[in-house]
């Protein structure tokens, strides 16, 4: 036990359990990594949502840390990739208002416009016609969706973009 590092003794004393080997964690370590997450954001709450983040995590994740690098830098790895999932989930939906801008129908839409979505949307295979009603009509990502179906993400997209692209056929609107 004596060749262990302080971190390493924290870590193997948290895994067994104890509170206030993580909050000693915490403290020596959340600078670090608010400081790097502040860096690598443009605002600084969210790199302090995500430097909370990133403890709650580690705290559920600690048995796969493996000691072969330092905390410091699993922890920062872990930072990273919840900046990586926060900037995700926002191309999504930047992505999915940009979609539903594209297909929702114009101000005082004719009757006759409404039909013929309706009607297009009947004749896209049942499967399509799902993944683009959540996805584009309910602004549900393609992993909600997928778990909604029962298919994996890829399915869901694919559905999603062939789905899109038979609309805009059907509609004559073909970039």
């Amino acid at each position: 036990m004596s060749c262990l590092t302080p971190d390493a003794e924290l870590v193997a004393a948290a895994r067994r359990g104890s509170p206030a080997a993580f909050r000693e964690i915490v403290a020596r370590h959340q600078q670090a990594v608010r400081s790097f997450l502040r860096r690598v954001l443009d605002e600084a709450a969210d790199a302090d949502d995500l430097a909370q983040e990133t403890f709650l995590a580690a705290w559920a994740s600690l048995g796969r840390f493996r000691g072969g690098a330092s905390l410091r830098s699993w922890l920062c790895a872990i930072a990273w990739n919840k900046r990586l999932s926060l900037l995700r989930s926002r191309r999504r939906a930047v992505d999915r208002e940009a979609a539903l801008a594209r297909w929702e129908a114009p101000p005082g839409p004719s009757p006759d416009q409404s039909l013929d979505l309706q009607a297009a949307l009947r004749r896209l295979p049942e499967a399509q016609r799902a993944a683009v009603a959540l996805c584009l009509g309910g602004g549900f990502s393609h992993a909600e969706a997928a778990q909604v179906l029962g298919a994996p993400v890829g399915t869901i997209k694919s559905h999603v973009e062939r789905g899109r692209a038979r609309l805009a056929a059907a509609l004559g609107d073909e970039p």
